[in-house]
């Protein structure tokens, strides 16, 4: 990371609770959850969540995530149409 970009996103990092990390990995691991909508909510970008989900998940549960993701257009809004860039848990009314 470089530039004040990447010491906002260090700081942010930094500033995450457990609670925090948790979320971001539950929505990381959602296929619905578009990797823009995490930014929006927590201004971490695509390459900042993988380290994230590097970092706080045991070796193969990353790599078996990595390989779920890869190719896949509903974590990226731009090829699925920016319709979902908000998260919403499934037990919440629309």
């Amino acid at each position: 990371m470089s530039g004040s970009a990447g010491h906002a996103r260090a700081d942010v990092l930094a500033a995450l609770d457990d609670a925090g990390i948790s979320r971001i990995i539950e929505m990381a691991w959602e296929d619905r959850t578009a990797f823009e909508a995490i930014e929006a909510q927590f201004g971490l970008n695509e390459s900042d969540v993988v380290a994230l989900m590097r970092r706080h998940m045991k070796p193969s549960s990353f790599r078996m995530w990595r390989k779920r993701m890869a190719g896949r257009t509903t974590k990226h809004a731009v090829l699925r149409g920016a319709v979902f860039l908000r998260h919403r848990a499934s037990h919440t009314k629309p």
